[in-house]
C-alpha cells in the first residue's frame, strides 16, 4: 500500500521539493491512486497512495494534523487498526478519517515511540513533529515493508524504494566492499543496514530512529525474536503443537483480509498457499480469485505445478487464473524486472512474480501470499543436517553459501577484496549465548535475515510494481513468535515443516501436503544457454562491466564457457549471480 520518499534538511535554506517530487515520481507504480507533497521546516515529505482502506480522500497523504501538530507518510497496512482506533477514541481522540493511516498518527501522538509494539501489521512510515522538528522513521518487526536511507551531513533522504531514494541526488553510488562479500557469499543477502552502494543504507527491521533538528539521531530495536524452546514447552504434545500453530495461522489469515477491496491468493500449487485458501475457505469465503503462473520446460525440468494448483481451486471452488509465460516473454521482460528491483535479488522467482503480479494487478488490489512458512517452520533442506551439528556456523555455510571465501577471492578484483564479512556474521549469529540448539539458530538467522532481504523484499518489490499489496500471513509476529517456540525436531521432522503439515491436514487435501517439495520454477534461467547465455554474455562485457571492474575475467570466462558446472549448494547459478548484479547496475545507471 503506497510509497513514500522525503528529504529532510533543517538547517538548509534550499527548498527540496524539486527533488522530492522526482522521487515520487519514481514511486508511481506501487501508488497510482494519488500523491502529495507537504512542506515545512526544512522537510519535504512525498506520498503516492494505493487505495485500500478507507477509500476517500480523507485519507489522503501526506497526512497532516494540525491539531496535534504531525506529518505523516505510511507505507503499509495495520489489521489491528480498528481495535486501536477504537481505544483511542476512548482517550479522547476525533478521527477525521476512517482507515489505518490516522490511527498510526493518533497512536504515535498517545504513547509515542512505543505505539509500533501495539500495532500488528506490515508498514513503514515517517512522521514529523511540527513543534520539535523531530522526524521519526520506523520499520515493522519483520521487514515486510522497506525503508532506505541515505544520510550526509545536515541532510537525511529517505525513500521506500533505493532508485527513489537516488532522484535525491548527492549520494555515494559506488560499490561497498562490505555488501559486496555479502552478495557473493550469502546466496545476494545483504543484511541491514548495508546495501551494495556506499553512500545507502536501509532501516533494519523492528527500528525506530530518531533525528533531531540540531543533527543528532538514535535508534532502537523494538522486538527481537528468540527461537528456541523454553522449558514449559517441552511438555506440550505434538498435537497440541498443531493446534496452536493453526488457530494462530486462522487469526493471521483471518487479520489481512481487512481492506475496503476484495482480496485474492496467489496460489503456487505447494502447502503454505493451499493452506491459505483452505483457511479462508474455512472461514466462508466464497469467490476467491487465485493466481498461478508457469513456464516453458527447460533442460528436462519442469517450469510449472499447474496439477497442485489446480487441484486446490477446484477442491475449493476458486475463481481461479493460470498464466503460461513463453520463453520469448520471459527474456524480454527480465530489463523490467530488474527495474522493479531495489537491490539485485538472484533468485529466480523474481521474474514469476513479476508477471503474475502484473495478470492479478489487472483483477485485484490485494492479494495474501505464502512466503515465510519455510523458514518460520524449517521447511528447508538444509535445516535437517543441523540437527546433530557440531559446529552449526561451518555446517550452515557449507549448506547454504554460494562460494567460500577463496572463490571469492578468485570472483572480485583485488581493490573489492577485504575481508570474509558474510563467514563472521554467519559465525557471529550462531555464537548467541542466548541461543538454543544450530536449527534455531539458523531459523533465527533466516527468518530475521534472510527473509526480509530474499523472498520477502522480492514480494514487495515485484507485487508493488503493479500496484498491487501483497500480505503474508505467516509473517504475522504472534504466529512467528508461536513458531519460535516449537521444538526444532518438530519442524524439521520428515521433509521438513512437520508441525505445519500435520495441522494442514485437518483443512486441505493430503496430495499437496505429501508431494515432493517445490520451488517456483524458472527452469531457462537455472539452465542458461543459448539467447539467456548471449543475453548475459552482452552484459558482462559491456562497457561498462569492463569499466567498473568489478569482476576478474578469468573467473567471468570459466562461468560462461561452462555455465552448468557451476551451480551453487542452493541450485543457482553462479553466473546469473554476477551477471544480475551487472544487469541492474545497468539497469539504473550506476
Amino acid at each position: 500500500m503506497c510509497g513514500f520518499a522525503g528529504i529532510y534538511a533543517p538547517g538548509m535554506r534550499e527548498s527540496n521539493v524539486g527533488r522530492v517530487e522526482q522521487m515520487i515520481r519514481k514511486l508511481a507504480p506501487r501508488g497510482p491512486d494519488g500523491e502529495g507533497i507537504v512542506t515545512r521546516n526544512g522537510l519535504a515529505l512525498g506520498h503516492r497512495r494505493l487505495k485500500v482502506i478507507d477509500l476517500s480522500e480523507h485519507a489522503q497523504q501526506p497526512m497532516v494534523d494540525a491539531e496535534l501538530g504531525l506529518d505523516l507518510v505510511f507505507n503499509g497496512c495495520i489489521y489491528n487498526y480498528r481495535e486501536l482506533r477504537e481505544e483511542l477514541q476512548g482517550q479522547g481522540y476525533r478521527f477525521f478519517s476512517h482507515g489505518d493511516t490516522e490511527v498510526v498518527l493518533k497512536a504515535y501522538h498517545a504513547w509515542g515511540l512505543e505505539c509500533v509494539k501495539r500495532f500488528n501489521g506490515m508498514f513503514a512510515f515517517a512522521i514529523h513533529e511540527r513543534d520539535s522538528g523531530r522526524l521519526v522513521l520506523a520499520r515493522d518487526r519483520l521487514g515486510i515493508k522497506p525503508c532506505y536511507i541515505a544520510a550526509t551531513d545536515g541532510r537525511v533522504a529517505f525513500a521506500s524504494t533505493l532508485p527513489a531514494l537516488l532522484k535525491a541526488g548527492d549520494i555515494d553510488t559506488s560499490i561497498d566492499p562490505v555488501a559486496l562479500n555479502y552478495y557473493m557469499s550469502f546466496h545476494a543477502v545483504v543484511p541491514a543496514p548495508f546495501t551494495l552502494l556506499k553512500g545507502v543504507r536501509k532501516l533494519p527491521p523492528a527500528t525506530v530512529q530518531v533525528y533531531e533538528q540540531d543533527g543528532s539521531h538514535h535508534s532502537e530495536t523494538y522486538w527481537r525474536l528468540k527461537v528456541g524452546s523454553r522449558e514449559e514447552d517441552r511438555a506440550v504434545s505434538a498435537e497440541e503443537w498443531q493446534e496452536r500453530v493453526l488457530e494462530s495461522l486462522r487469526r493471521a489469515v483471518r487479520r489481512r483480509m481487512v481492506a475496503d477491496v476484495p482480496v485474492g491468493v496467489l496460489l503456487s500449487g505447494g502447502l503454505d498457499s493451499s493452506l491459505i485458501v483452505g483457511l479462508l475457505a474455512e472461514q466462508g469465503q466464497t469467490g476467491l480469485s487465485t493466481f498461478s503462473v508457469g513456464f516453458e520446460e527447460a533442460g528436462g525440468e519442469k517450469g510449472d505445478e499447474f496439477q497442485y494448483s489446480d487441484l486446490i481451486a477446484e477442491h475449493f471452488q476458486t475463481d481461479h487464473h493460470k498464466i503460461m509465460v513463453p520463453s520469448s516473454r520471459l527474456l524480454e521482460t527480465l530489463p523490467e524486472t530488474f527495474n522493479a528491483m531495489s537491490e539485485p535479488m538472484v533468485s529466480y522467482d523474481n521474474i514469476g512474480f513479476y508477471l503474475l503480479s502484473h495478470e492479478v494487478s489487472k483483477h485485484l488490489k490485494v492479494v495474501q501470499s505464502g512466503q515465510g512458512a519455510d523458514e518460520v517452520f524449517g521447511g528447508y533442506h538444509w535445516y535437517p543436517p543441523l540437527l546433530e551439528s557440531g559446529s552449526g556456523a561451518t555446517d550452515y555455510c557449507r549448506l547454504f553459501m554460494d562460494r567460500d571465501f577463496d572463490e571469492y577471492a578468485e570472483t572480485v578484483q583485488a581493490g573489492y577484496l577485504q575481508s570474509d564479512f558474510a563467514s563472521a556474521f554467519i559465525e557471529q549469529q550462531f555464537s548467541d549465548e542466548e541461543g538454543g540448539n544450530a536449527v534455531d539458530r539458523a531459523l533465527q538467522l533466516d527468518t530475521t535475515v534472510m527473509l526480509v532481504d530474499d523472498p520477502v523484499k522480492r514480494v514487495d518489490n515485484m507485487t508493488m510494481a503493479w500496484g498491487l499489496e501483497a500480505r503474508v500471513p505467516f509473517l504475522d509476529h504472534e504466529l512467528v513468535e508461536l513458531a519460535g517456540r516449537v521444538p526444532a525436531d518438530l519442524k524439521v521432522r520428515g521433509d521438513g515443516k512437520w508441525v505445519l503439515k500435520e495441522a494442514a491436514r485437518q483443512v486441505i487435501p493430503h496430495q499437496v501436503i505429501d508431494r515432493p517439495k517445490g520451488y517456483f520454477p524458472v527452469p531457462a534461467l537455472k539452465y542458461i544457454e543459448g539467447p539467456y547465455l548471449d543475453f548475459v554474455r552482452d552484459a558482462l562485457n559491456d562497457t561498462r562491466a569492463i569499466n567498473r571492474g568489478l569482476f576478474n575475467r578469468d573467473y567471468l570466462t570459466r562461468l560462461l564457457d561452462n555455465p552448468k558446472d557451476h551451480i551453487t549448494p542452493l541450485r543457482g547459478s553462479k553466473l546469473w549471480q554476477v551477471a544480475l548484479l551487472e544487469l541492474w547496475l545497468q539497469t539504473h545507471h550506476l
